[in-house]
């Protein structure tokens, strides 16, 4: 695959500030660009077009190894990072001095080449604090699979993707792209924005057979580097063919999604013996996506408006209804790009394109995304306090302590009791539970910024010095248990000042 290099000035030298940002695509401009080589100690450029893997940074654990790639889709690189669970269950990259703006993160996964290690490890994967995509038995054998992808918007400069180990092989990731995309890329209505994360589902180009990246394709760098799974039918059960044309497509590689002309020289379409067209797809029920219908006529013999016309059907329903696509698009070899946000209450997406006047169905290509709301984190002041307690009292490794202590929700830190804030807009800590955990060293004066506890425990350790006299202005504390340690000295009478304690 021909992957250009979009990003050539080195990491230490991408610290701009987000005023001088670039605010719009414009492709007269390079978007903000950084693709990561996990595990490689150099910066490492790949052919055959040179591309830049910046050395591996930003990290919180994890080990170097060798990969052995499962794929062909997969980036030419030699290693990556691989997160053994005595290093914490959750383990992150942290990329800094990223402009506030929308990106196209995308991951690809491999295996350690080391046959005394799990050959194909089971973990999930957030950005920013939302879960967006788990890695499932089989991944590995699944073009698909083997990469996640998502649309995300940096609101704060820097940018976090964390590993969450769920006890199946130690997770490993060989490379992280951030490719900065159009603001208003893949735009579907009032739901979508800085509150939503797009996962891609399923991305399709259909009768070339050929699987493609943008760059591959010609595509202009702020529509991102999109992976199109080459298709030549879309069931195998079904009488599909394609047809393809040289002839130049209008309409494309336009603003804000940028799509390359070549998904629309191609096509399949239906037989006479089965007009329709049939796609389906495993989703996860009870989830909204967001669906990306792309259509050109490039078929010899159709040349006038009325001479095919088709509904299109999703999940039973007509999502929409009478697609004529020469006189929707204006004229033959004009793209066309329908979208339809849909709600799945099942375990399957289906996608029928039902003939109502003239000729067979066709589809150029499809699209699928899953929307997730994106997580509210955790409040940054409480963040820090945890993160001085962490290392004022050693926190064995083995608890991790890394990314945002309560998102996503389903892997919250170890020890820590979370609830949201309906008034703050962010989640607060109100437990600590780390008793018996072989903690040692001294009590922070700092935890008194986690405001919001109810309830601490440390019994059980080894921590030594005096009991912080701040302890004391944590007006909501319930439960304060620092028995069996080696602390010294007297008892606060700062204590006396918690009104709602109830356990000492």
């Amino acid at each position: 695959m021909r992957r250009r290099s979009l990003g050539l000035l080195r990491l230490w030298l991408l610290a701009f500030s987000a005023a001088s940002a670039v605010l719009a695509a414009d492709p007269r401009k390079e978007p903000f660009t950084i693709r990561i080589s996990c595990g490689s100690f150099d910066d490492v450029r790949t052919a055959p077009t040179n591309t830049l893997w910046y050395r591996d940074f930003g990290y919180t654990g994890g080990r170097f190894a060798n990969a052995t790639r499962p794929s062909f889709i997969i980036p030419p690189l030699k290693t990556l990072r691989h997160f053994p669970l005595s290093d914490g269950p959750e383990n992150c990259y942290y990329i800094n001095n990223v402009p506030n703006e929308h990106y196209q993160v995308r991951l690809f996964f491999a295996l350690v080449a080391d046959p005394n290690l799990d050959s194909e490890p089971i973990f999930d994967v957030s950005v920013e604090g939302t879960l967006f995509s788990s890695l499932l038995l089989g991944w590995s054998s699944e073009d698909e699979k083997t990469f996640a992808e998502a649309l995300v918007f940096v609101q704060d400069s820097s940018l976090s993707i964390c590993f969450h180990s769920t006890g199946h092989g130690d997770p490993s990731i060989l490379s992280i792209e951030v490719l900065q995309i159009d603001d208003s890329a893949y735009k579907l209505g009032p739901s979508w924005g800085k509150g939503t994360v797009l996962r891609t589902a399923k991305r399709l180009t259909c009768g070339s057979g050929k699987p493609a990246f943008d760059e591959d394709l010609n595509g202009i760098h702020w529509g991102g580097d999109r992976f199109w799974l080459g298709v030549k039918t879309l069931s195998s059960s079904s009488d599909d063919q394609p047809i393809s044309t040289e002839n130049v497509i209008a309409e494309t590689l336009l603003a804000p999604n940028f799509y390359p002309q070549s998904i629309y020289q191609s096509a399949i379409v239906g037989t006479d013996r089965q007009p329709s067209l049939s796609f389906e797809m495993d989703v996860t029920p009870n989830r909204n996506y967001s669906v990306w219908l792309h259509f050109a006529e490039i078929e010899n013999g159709i040349t006038a408006e009325e001479e095919r016309v088709f509904d299109v059907l999703i999940n039973g329903d007509t999502a929409f209804k009478d697609i004529d696509i020469i006189r929707m698009a204006g004229e033959r070899f004009t793209a066309l790009v329908l979208n339809k946000t849909v709600v799945v209450t099942g375990t399957t997406l289906t996608i029928v394109l039902q003939p109502v006047k003239g000729t067979r169905a066709i589809i150029s290509a499809i699209e699928v995304f899953e929307i997730i709301l994106a997580e509210k984190k955790t409040l940054t002041q409480e963040v820090s306090a945890l993160q001085t307690v962490k290392g004022s009292l050693a926190l064995p490794l083995r608890l991790g302590w890394n990314g945002d202590p309560c998102v996503p929700q389903q892997h919250p830190w170890s020890g820590v009791e979370c609830q949201f804030d309906d008034t703050k807009g962010h989640w607060v800590i109100d437990g600590l539970g780390l008793d018996n955990q072989g903690l040692r060293g001294v009590i922070p004066g700092d935890i008194s910024k986690l405001q919001h506890l109810q309830s601490i425990n440390l019994s059980g350790n080894s921590i030594k010095g005096n009991i912080p006299l701040t302890l004391g202005t944590i007006s909501g504390l319930q439960v304060l248990d620092l028995s069996y340690n080696e602390l010294n000295g007297s008892i606060p009478d700062s204590l006396g000042q918690l009104a709602s304690l109830q356990i000492l």
